[in-house]
């Protein structure tokens, strides 16, 4: 049974990740480069779980048992510890190649490797490790604490015992998990980042304004979230490495980023973590940048 995991990277994915896990009862090392993003993802967690309890969706006992579940660690000291180590770093499979690479001799042998990434294939992040048969894909959506959905991704050698016991932990987390092929995007970014790229074409080609597109599909397709309005959410250099991946592993020009998509992340206007994306996030209400 999976009762101690490891989470390498403490960003948004990653305090999520580690969110969920500790409140779930499990013990939690959260891995990071950078001390002060360590300061700053325990900040989040503590944040985003005094609103659950605001909400009584986390008693208060229970929260503050689960804040002293997760362990801040800057070294690998933890790996021989934990039964599940998470990779969830930046979308850049060069990266997470390197992080992969190296965990598996300081991991003892039954121990499971996961990666969180949302498009890139398993089997060749797979290829890397020492254990390829206990390595698989475990996609959590953003706001981790909040969706409900993981999905579940098998490399070829992803054994079934390996595939079982990251499921039984999923529904432990209280989340659905839905089994995925490895296949470039998965299942929901394969469908939803084609449809963002889409919306910012349709931006670039002078179609409609920023809080044209947003107001229409909030209004005219009852979505919750404009698509430039989440692909800021989303980060837009994360919406196009996805469309980088879909676009070079399809082989279809049905996939090709849009120019400006290309030029904002070249600008460094990623979106809400940068302070400006398709919206400017500076001013007290977010206001269109086109």
């Amino acid at each position: 049974m999976i009762n101690k995991v490891g989470v390498i990277g403490a960003g948004q994915m990653g305090n999520g990740i580690a969110h969920v896990m500790a409140v779930a009862g499990l013990d939690v090392y959260l891995r990071d480069i950078s001390e002060e993003q360590l300061s700053k993802a325990l900040k989040v967690i503590e944040g985003n779980m005094q609103r659950q309890v605001g909400r009584g969706k986390l008693a208060e006992g229970d929260m503050v048992a689960a804040l002293s579940r997760i362990t801040t660690v800057m070294d690998d000291d933890y790996l021989p510890e934990v039964d599940l180590v998470i990779e969830a770093a930046t979308e850049n499979e060069e990266t997470k190649k390197a992080i992969l690479a190296p965990l598996g001799p300081q991991l003892k042998p039954e121990a499971i490797i996961a990666t969180n990434t949302s498009s890139i294939s398993v089997t060749r992040l797979a290829s890397v490790t020492d254990r390829p048969d206990q390595f698989m894909g475990m996609h959590f959506m953003n706001p981790v604490p909040m969706m409900k959905l993981v999905e579940l991704i098998r490399g070829i050698a992803t054994s079934e015992e390996t595939f079982q016991k990251v499921q039984d932990l999923t529904l432990r987390l209280g989340k659905s998990p839905t089994p995925a092929e490895d296949f470039p995007a998965f299942i929901v970014n394969r469908i939803l980042l084609p449809m963002i790229n889409e919306a910012i074409y349709t931006l670039y080609e002078g179609v409609g304004t920023v809080q044209a597109i947003d107001s229409g599909m909030r209004l005219g397709a009852n979505h919750p979230m404009g698509p430039l309005q989440l692909a800021d959410f989303i980060g837009l250099d994360v919406c196009l490495s996805i469309m980088q991946v879909l676009y070079e592993g399809l082989a279809d020009t049905k996939y090709r980023p849009c120019p400006l998509l290309v030029k904002y992340v070249e600008a460094g206007w990623y979106g809400r973590k940068t302070g400006r994306g398709f919206y400017d996030y500076t001013t007290d209400e977010p206001t269109p940048t086109r």
